[in-house]
């Protein structure tokens, strides 16, 4: 990807989508959240998604594992994942 505009944008995009996803299918539960009063709400979780996102796509580039749009959204959907999780399991 050339143009630097686009590809930050395609991984906000992902992380904000991973981070969505995972508050909603791998987060706690609505009654969970209601008894035990979790503070990790959807803009956390986005947030969280962004930077993992944006930590995968930086590691693809310096270890130089290929370039252009598949390239960003691969690394981009990784890095949020492990960070993801990594979030989740501290927790």
């Amino acid at each position: 990807m050339r143009d630097p505009a686009l590809t930050f944008i395609v991984i906000l995009v992902i992380g904000i989508a991973a981070g969505l996803l995972f508050d909603r299918f791998a987060g706690p539960s609505w009654l969970a959240r209601q008894f035990a009063g979790s503070n990790r709400g959807i803009i956390t979780s986005a947030l969280v998604g962004i930077a993992g996102a944006l930590m995968g796509y930086h590691i693809a580039v310096l270890l130089a594992l290929g370039t252009g749009l598949v390239m960003a959204v691969v690394a981009a959907a990784l890095g949020a994942a492990v960070v993801l999780f990594a979030w989740r399991m501290t927790k």
